[in-house]
């Protein structure tokens, strides 16, 4: 039986593709574009100084189990690799349990990233009818969907099918069945920006139709991972299509060895305009190690964070500052009815919560907007101010200064509007609208505006 997961596999091919001269050594080094110049008396924190954490869940859509309906899919494919019962697995993934997930989620403050394939594995479509539950059944299905996940997750289409892939003018998936037609393998090879904005914004029309907004994608499996600088940028022109999103993102790339996984920011144009642009790629941090892809495989929570609190991939992460994107499958969630996947992510919440008192959740949006106002918003110093032109608003803002007089800071817009802002006891007390003082200088939480504005120091009274 495979244990390894496509991403994991398709990650693994790309050293093997580039070594036999099929792909760019440069693969993962999309272009990041413009960036502003930055006074050094000035930092970028973390959001409100915490560290940001988010749960990224592939696989799900409504009612279907992915893994019973691909698994025969990918075997036509590869016959040798997919061997798993899939007969044995559940058909479905019942809305009772995305209640029960969505609801301890919500109360435990949790955010991510939940999928919702269109056409899941060609089952049926999410926005006319899925064969084997009855029109009222999707509908009720749809419907948690937008009440229960959507205020705490980004919604991504995970391209259509998962598996075979769709002829956009046809809406039928291509007549050979071979890797070559595969989402999750070489369909996406050697596509334009234009051929991958057309297939991404077929996806996002399907969830549009049924009420469901999109700020971003995942590719499933290996989609992509041969045509990155394409796969960016066709994912800022189907999302601001389709949905019109200011900050376009995707989720493509995992990593569990000691490179970063601070979020890209990349292809950043027209700062100083009216129409800035950008694209985030938010990267996972963690394997799934939940349950696996297919359900079939459990998983453990000390590899996420051990009993001692100490050891684990998620206390390295977060000890360096980066964001924590744990990454999931939903079939290994609720594994087989038995939601072994679900108690371990219970247990990991617990062990964060035991071990740090510094995180936030947010979700893949959050994060992005965060990162692009980050990286992209031009910040300047003068003797008693900090002025801020951003090309994006972004709450929760936190910023460093060194060395500004003694004094009381106040924010200022574009409209010359002041906003006093509330001194706080330390850097953890930090909210909107508050400061801290420290040996160097303060920290300043607040909401950025677009635009211009600035912190101005007055002196104390």
């Amino acid at each position: 039986m495979v244990t390894t997961s496509r991403r994991q596999f398709l990650q693994a091919g790309i050293g093997l593709a580039a070594a036999s001269g099929f792909a760019s050594p440069n693969l993962v080094a999309q272009e990041p574009g413009d960036r502003p110049k930055r006074s050094d008396l000035v930092r970028v924190l973390n959001p409100k100084t915490r560290v940001p954490l988010s749960f990224i869940i592939d696989d799900s859509t409504c009612l279907v189990n992915l893994a019973h309906f691909c698994i025969p899919q990918f075997a036509e494919v590869f016959p040798d690799q997919y061997l798993q019962p899939w007969q044995e697995l559940p058909r479905e993934i019942p809305d009772s349990f995305v209640r029960s997930f969505g609801e301890w989620c919500h109360d435990h403050g949790v955010k991510g990233k939940y999928s919702i394939v269109p056409y899941p594995a060609c089952v049926g479509w999410i926005d006319r009818e899925m064969p084997g539950w009855s029109r009222r059944q999707l509908e009720d299905s749809l419907q948690l969907v937008r009440t229960l996940m959507m205020p705490d997750w980004d919604i991504h289409p995970e391209m259509i099918t998962h598996t075979w892939a769709i002829n956009t003018k046809t809406g039928r998936p291509y007549e050979e069945r071979t890797e070559r037609f595969m989402e999750n393998w070489g369909f996406s090879v050697g596509k334009s920006v234009d051929e991958l904005t057309d297939y991404f914004a077929y996806a996002l029309r399907l969830l549009k139709n049924v009420g469901l907004p999109c700020e971003g994608v995942t590719t499933p499996g290996g989609f992509g991972s041969r045509v990155l600088p394409e796969l960016s940028q066709a994912t800022f022109e189907s999302v601001r299509d389709v949905f019109g999103a200011e900050i376009p993102h995707y989720f493509r790339h995992l990593y569990t060895d000691d490179r970063s996984v601070a979020p890209r920011v990349e292809y950043a144009s027209g700062l100083d305009g009216d129409d800035p642009r950008c694209v985030v790629s938010i990267i996972g941090c963690t394997g799934d190690w939940f349950g696996g892809w297919d359900g079939l495989t459990p998983g453990s929570v000390d590899q996420f964070i051990t009993e001692d609190l100490k050891g684990g991939r998620l206390p390295e992460v977060i000890d360096r500052g980066e964001p924590a994107v744990l990454v999931c499958h939903w079939p290994g969630i609720y594994f087989n009815g038995d939601e072994l996947g679900f108690n371990i992510f219970k247990e990991i919440v617990a062990r964060l919560n035991a071990a740090y008192d510094n995180l936030i959740w947010m979700k893949n949006s959050e994060i992005a907007r965060y990162w692009a106002a980050r990286e992209l918003t031009t910040i300047s110093a003068d003797a008693d101010q900090v002025s801020f032109r951003a090309p994006y608003a972004c709450p929760g803002f936190t910023v460093e200064v060194d060395g500004p007089p003694p004094g009381l800071p106040t924010l200022q817009g574009a409209d010359g509007a002041s906003i006093s802002l509330r001194e706080v006891r330390g850097p953890l007390q930090l909210d909107h609208g508050t400061w801290c003082r420290t040996t160097q200088g303060s920290i300043v939480c607040f909401d950025l505006s677009k635009g211009p504005s600035r912190l101005v120091w007055k002196t104390d009274a």
